[in-house]
């Protein structure tokens, strides 16, 4: 995986083979990342990655100046993998091994940028975007990545959905 920009900009991360991950498409996040840039100044904003498997996202956060990211994954290895990257790189990122759904029932802190990418079969998305949307600060933005099976846009707080390849990524607004 690939940081695009910021400080880390072209850095290539590998990640273990073991994983159980499906890593955001550079394409994708590329996107992704364009729309976001027009919504927040990073230096002034805590993020959430949920399900972040190898932490391709949180990286890309930190990278960009975000000082207070969160990276939380239901796998140890992945996040050994994001806190040791982490530390070498110096990023802003804390790993937390804990299911997604249990972190956001658990956890009464409020975040700017929820960025969520569950396996793309998860049963729950419903309920992901509910928990979420109750973790978001005013005028704070969640991000759940999904596949063409997944359609959220019948949700009250849903703003749109952007599509890259076969990546989604369905918006909502606090």
């Amino acid at each position: 995986m690939r940081i695009i920009r910021g400080s880390h900009r072209g850095k290539i991360l590998r990640a273990p083979s073991n994983l159980p991950v499906r890593p955001t498409t550079d394409m994708a996040k590329e996107g992704l990342f364009n729309i976001l840039e027009n919504r927040f100044q990073w230096d002034e904003i805590r993020a959430l990655d949920l399900f972040a498997g190898t932490g391709n996202l949180s990286y890309e956060l930190a990278s960009r100046g975000c000082p207070d990211v969160t990276a939380v994954d239901s796998f140890r290895d992945c996040t050994r993998f994001i806190h040791k990257n982490s530390e070498q790189l110096s990023f802003p990122i804390r790993a937390v091994s804990e299911e997604a759904l249990r972190f956001l029932q658990r956890n009464p802190a409020k975040w700017d940028l929820i960025v969520a990418d569950p396996p793309y079969d998860f049963g729950e998305y419903a309920t992901l975007v509910d928990a979420a949307l109750s973790r978001l600060a005013p005028d704070g933005t969640l991000v759940v990545e999904h596949g063409a099976d997944t359609d959220l846009s019948n949700h009250a707080q849903f703003e749109q959905v952007r599509r890259y390849g076969s990546v989604h990524f369905s918006f909502f607004l606090a």
